[in-house]
């Protein structure tokens, strides 16, 4: 066993018994948290505003401090990009994390010197609990990826500004670092296409252990390495024993990428986001659900998913929720966010320890007519069908098709097949079953002929690819939305339709 392999296995050891403990005190430290947070905010801009020197407990809080999004959120953060200090966090941030958002334009979310070490400390926390769980220490001593966004940085209102993964390059310890592929120079690259295959012909030749990426990013590696070498990828790398992800749900990828690998390995899931590194997998068990991270600069609410919208929501610490529901997730944190809705949803398994799954996004639904659909059925759906009936899904999205007539109208489903069904109509039939199965409003509307069941679109082999590549969107950082209300993706998506 290689040096850093041996050194790892302490450290694990000791950082998983700190977890441990951590979690009978997570609502004493959600408590904490929020105290130590609202004792800075009251000398910010923000917190005169809101008149945080009268705020005691999380009731007042909740009084004191609306749920914003980022578009309401927005001009406090155009006050920093002027320069003024102490607008909503002492001083100045270190960054802005640049993200795109899918109503609000280009985002700039801050990153600041104390909330800077939540995204380097938990992503190595998740790192070494696998250790600790697993006894898996040898992939510490071989070659990672840590896919990226570009880590040249711009300045916006004389702050650094990029990529959130762009910006935790630059704090990648200097004992990952030498192991880390791709190069600097390659993570620089601006086109996809040629940093693809460029992390190709870095990686090639070398002992790769562990892949982190957003699945439809690490199906786009393996297939090109397959096709670039004509073997799998355990034929390829050996010893690759761990594959890292987060960003969308795993489940309709999971298939396809151990088919690619050749046989199966360790997965290990995340939950990272420009504000915040919120959750992670510390249990070997995939199902389990995600570890939240309730004492790293961060006080979480949780609104029940059906009062999202309203104007003045149910807001619950983390006391207060039960398993088996929707909420949609805001944080507080000391990168001077208050009360900061980041857009996704999350249902709890466990409260012992607090344990979440990802559902979706709160932008991502369909109510077209009412029947409140969400990413986590439409996905289920698909994928039992497709375990049932032999086929195998590369990508979809689901969008309403409004067709004046009673009974006429449907959902829309665009699916990239990687093995067709045998039969289409008896796979749209069995989709649509398991839909009403597990939505109860859309099993009403179909029941009640106002919607027709819905209808499966077959797309040409690489469709999304083309599509995304089309926008300028190709690339590790970018997600097809699964669902939408609108039909924009759905119409750019007719010229790749399968005509026979």
């Amino acid at each position: 066993m290689k040096i850093r392999s041996i050194l790892a296995r302490p450290f694990a050891s000791y950082v998983h018994k700190q977890i441990r403990r951590g979690m009978s005190t997570a609502v004493d430290d959600q408590r904490r948290i929020l105290r130590d947070l609202i004792t800075v905010g009251r000398g910010t801009e923000f917190g005169r505003e809101h008149r945080m020197a009268d705020v005691a407990d999380e009731g007042a809080y909740r009084q004191a401090v609306p749920v914003r999004d980022y578009e309401q959120f927005k001009p406090w953060v155009e006050r920093v990009k002027e320069g003024r200090h102490n607008v909503l966090w002492k001083g100045q941030p270190i960054y802005f994390a640049k993200t795109s958002g899918t109503t609000s334009g280009v985002k700039y979310i801050p990153i600041t010197r104390e909330s800077i070490p939540n995204h380097i400390n938990t992503a190595r926390n998740a790192l070494l609990c696998y250790m600790a769980e697993t006894g898996n220490h040898a992939f510490a001593s071989g070659r990672m990826i840590f896919l990226s966004g570009s880590p040249e940085l711009e300045r916006v209102g004389g702050i650094p500004t990029g990529r959130l993964s762009g910006i935790v390059n630059h704090h990648i310890p200097s004992y990952l670092r030498r192991n880390q592929l791709p190069s600097y120079e390659t993570n620089c690259t601006e086109d996809w296409e040629e940093k693809l295959d460029r992390i190709i012909g870095e990686t090639l030749g070398q002992d790769m252990t562990l892949i982190s990426g957003i699945p439809p990013w690490v199906q786009m590696y393996f297939d090109r390495l397959t096709a670039r070498t004509g073997r799998t990828v355990k034929d390829i790398f050996p010893n690759f024993s761990i594959l890292v992800h987060g960003g969308v749900n795993f489940r309709p990828y999971r298939t396809n990428l151990m088919q690619s690998v050749g046989r199966d390995v360790d997965t290990l899931e995340t939950f990272p986001a420009s504000e915040g590194f919120f959750a992670f997998q510390d249990t070997r068990d995939p199902d389990a659900g995600l570890l939240l991270n309730t004492d790293s600069g961060i006080y979480f609410e949780f609104i029940p998913a059906q009062e999202v919208f309203d104007p003045s929501p149910t807001r619950l610490a983390l006391h207060e929720v039960r398993t088996g529901f929707n909420y949609a997730l805001v944080v507080t944190s000391n990168a001077g966010l208050w009360s900061y809705s980041i857009g996704d949803t999350v249902r709890f398994l466990s409260t012992d320890p607090y344990r979440i799954e990802v559902t979706g996004r709160i932008k991502h639904f369909i109510s077209a007519f009412g029947e409140h659909v969400i990413a986590e059925e439409v996905e289920y759906s698909l994928m039992q069908a497709a375990s049932e009936l032999g086929a195998s899904v590369v990508e979809f999205t689901v969008a309403p098709m409004i067709v004046p007539g009673d009974g006429r109208s449907h959902h829309e489903w665009f699916v990239e097949f990687e093995r067709p069904p045998a039969d289409l109509a008896v796979f749209s039939a069995r989709v649509d079953a398991l839909l009403r199965g597990k939505n109860i409003y859309y099993d009403d509307l179909v029941g009640g002929n106002i919607l027709r069941p819905l209808v499966v679109r077959p797309l040409r082999r690489n469709a999304f690819i083309s599509y995304m590549k089309g926008l300028g969107r190709l690339g590790g950082q970018n997600k097809v939305p699964r669902l939408s209300n609108e039909r924009v993706l759905a119409e750019g998506l007719q010229p790749y339709l399968e005509t026979h």
